[in-house]
């Protein structure tokens, strides 16, 4: 999740999308975590050996927003035994929410299975510790809940009991893109020119898939670490903790507290904290400018 850098400006709480843009019917609006979840039931857990994403192909090329959340329920207990207990040989990395872990489910009813079978997943775990754990948890649950898009992270449960806040997603087979920019890891390859091309295209079309739904999300915290990438170098943008409705109805921008990555953020946002769509392609622009300029090795 993205540093928050400090302001004056105060944070509204609206972070819940109440468009179905395949219907184009307003259902109900949520609030809070009270959202309509199913037990997975209408989640393919058809296993591929192509490289793709398992849940790729499913989504909707020009994305949607669903009607209600299409996640499944988990119980800390549930979430353990995938984890093996939360080992640290389960262990993928470690950010400012927590700690992400890998784990086993069943292809068809998403349940924990045995260590090798099933598919694999990422397993997120709020670190007590989180100033803004369960804000940005309630965001990616309210987000990713009812977003899909081939170039968005599929979310496919959460759990939360007492303080114990958890999010499950797909596993993404290469990570993320900064550790291929920066070479971070024995087995990371260097990128070449066409693959960078084939990243910045995915991550523009999950970006403008975002910028152009009836609701104008805007994500606040696009950057390297933030994109993941399936087997065949296919963009997925992660973490929407601090996703944002943007201005609708004719006005210009939202006020809210600045939130995001030191070096990403728009210099007029940063001061004022109001957030435009023209904070968003600043902040998207310094992105693609990084990506193109880093030198191969």
């Amino acid at each position: 999740m993205g540093n928050c850098i400090p302001s004056s400006a105060s944070e509204t709480t609206q972070s819940t999308i109440s468009v179905n843009r395949s219907t184009n019917t307003k259902p109900s609006s949520t609030t809070g975590t009270s959202i309509g979840t199913s037990n997975g039931a209408g989640i393919s857990g058809t296993s591929t050996s192509t490289g793709y994403s398992r849940f790729s192909e499913a989504a909707s090329p020009a994305g949607e927003v669903l009607p209600a959340a299409d996640l499944k329920v988990y119980t800390y207990s549930d979430l353990k035994a995938c984890t093996r207990s939360f080992k640290s040989d389960m262990v993928l990395g470690v950010g400012g929410f927590g700690t992400v872990y890998k784990g086993w489910v069943d292809e068809k009813t998403l349940l924990p299975s045995k260590n090798g079978t099933g598919f694999m997943v990422a397993i997120k775990k709020l670190n007590h510790e989180s100033v803004q754990g369960f804000q940005e948890w309630q965001s990616e649950v309210n987000f990713l809940g009812r977003l899909s898009h081939p170039n968005l992270v599929k979310l496919l449960g959460y759990c939360r009991e007492d303080r114990d806040l958890l999010l499950v997603y797909e596993f993404l087979q290469k990570g993320s893109l900064e550790n291929h920019l920066f070479r971070r890891g024995s087995a990371v390859q260097p990128l070449s020119w066409n693959l960078r091309l084939k990243i910045a295209i995915g991550a523009a079309r999950g970006l403008a898939f975002l910028h152009s739904s009836d609701d104008n999300v805007i994500y606040r915290d696009i950057k390297a670490s933030n994109i993941l990438l399936d087997g065949n170098y296919n963009a997925k943008i992660s973490d929407f903790g601090l996703a944002k409705l943007g201005p609708s109805g004719g006005v210009s921008h939202v006020t809210t507290r600045v939130m995001g990555t030191h070096g990403y953020a728009a210099p007029e946002y940063i001061a004022t904290g109001d957030l435009s769509f023209l904070n968003k392609i600043i902040i998207d622009g310094v992105l693609f400018f990084m990506w193109s300029s880093v030198h191969q090795l």
